[in-house]
C-alpha cells in the first residue's frame, strides 16, 4: 500500500509539471504568434499579400530582398545613431536618478518622506497624453525642438526605476550604514560602495527596462522632430508604410529589424532581468 501511494503521488507530480509546461508553451505560442505572422508579412511578395488571405505557414517564394529595402527605405544607417545617443542618455539619466531618488527614501529622514515617494509613484497612472502638450510647449520655447536634448531630457526620471530600485534598496540591512558611520562613511561613499554593489542584479535589470522603453519610444520623438534628420528608427518606420502601399511587405521588414536590437539584447541578458527583478521583489 505505501509503496502504490508514493507511486500515484510521483505520477501526480509528473502529471501537475506536464500541466504548467503544457501552459507555458501555449503562453508562448500565443505570444509569439504575431512575431511569426510579421515574418511571414515581410517575406510574403506585396502583391500576394494585398490580394490573398493571410497565411501562417511559409511563402513558397520567399522575398528576402525586402529587408534589404526596409534597411534603405527607412534610412537605418543615418537614424540609427539618433535612436542609439537617445536611447543612451535616457537610460544613464534614469539610472543615476533613480539610484539617487531611490537611496534618499530608504536611507534618509526628510520632513513627508512617504508623502513624496507616493506622490512619485502616483506618476505612473499619468498617461504621456497627459503631459505631452505642456512639455511640447515648454521644450519649444527653450528652443530644443530637433535637438538630442530635446529628446532627452523630459524622460531623464521614472517613477518605475525608482521604485524597483528602491525596493533592492530595501534589502539592505540598516546595520551596514550604521557600521559603515563608524568607518568614517558618509551617505555619498556609503551609496557608492555598498548600496549599489548589493544591488547590482535590479540596476542592470532596471538598465535593460530602461533601454527598451527607451528604444521603442515613438510619440515623443514623433511630437518634437520636424526635421528628418533628427527622426529615430521608430519615427522612421512610419514613412515606409507610407511611401509606397505597393511594396507593403518592406515595412513589416523594417519593423523587424528595429526590433532585432531587442531581442538580441533580451536573448543575452534573459538571466539577469529575471535575476534582477526577483531580487527587486516587493519587501515586507
Amino acid at each position: 500500500m505505501a509503496s502504490e501511494s508514493v507511486g500515484n503521488g510521483r505520477v501526480g507530480r509528473i502529471l501537475r509539471t506536464a500541466g504548467w509546461y503544457a501552459l507555458l508553451l501555449f503562453l508562448a505560442l500565443i505570444a509569439l504568434f504575431p512575431v511569426w505572422t510579421t515574418i511571414l508579412a515581410a517575406l510574403t511578395p506585396a502583391g500576394q499579400l494585398l490580394t490573398e488571405k493571410a497565411q501562417i505557414t511559409f511563402p513558397e517564394d520567399p522575398e528576402w530582398s525586402a529587408f534589404g529595402k526596409g534597411y534603405v527605405e527607412a534610412e537605418f544607417g543615418r537614424r540609427l545613431w539618433i535612436s542609439v545617443a537617445m536611447t543612451a542618455g535616457i537610460c544613464a539619466a534614469q539610472i543615476v536618478t533613480s539610484i539617487l531618488a531611490a537611496y534618499a527614501f530608504v536611507f534618509m529622514r526628510f520632513p513627508f518622506r512617504r508623502t513624496l515617494f507616493l506622490l512619485t509613484m502616483a506618476t505612473l497612472m499619468l498617461p504621456i497624453e497627459v503631459t505631452l502638450i505642456p512639455t511640447v510647449r515648454l521644450i519649444d520655447e527653450w528652443g530644443w525642438d530637433n535637438s538630442l536634448q530635446g529628446l532627452i531630457v523630459p524622460s531623464m526620471a521614472t517613477a518605475f526605476g525608482i521604485f524597483l530600485i528602491r525596493q533592492g534598496f530595501a534589502g539592505v540591512p540598516r546595520d551596514l550604514l550604521d557600521a559603515s558611520k563608524l568607518d568614517g562613511y558618509g551617505h555619498w561613499s556609503f551609496l557608492w560602495r555598498v548600496a549599489v554593489p548589493l544591488n547590482r542584479p535590479v540596476i542592470a535589470s532596471f538598465g535593460l527596462i530602461s533601454f527598451l522603453g527607451a528604444w521603442n519610444q515613438y510619440l515623443w520623438p514623433r511630437a518634437i522632430t520636424t526635421e528628418g534628420r533628427w527622426e529615430t528608427i521608430q519615427v522612421g518606420l512610419r514613412s515606409v508604410s507610407r511611401s509606397n502601399i505597393d511594396e507593403i511587405n518592406v515595412a513589416f521588414a523594417a519593423a523587424l529589424l528595429a526590433a532585432l536590437p531587442l531581442v538580441i539584447l533580451l536573448i543575452v541578458f534573459n538571466r539577469q532581468i529575471v535575476r534582477g527583478l526577483t531580487a527587486g521583489a516587493v519587501k515586507g
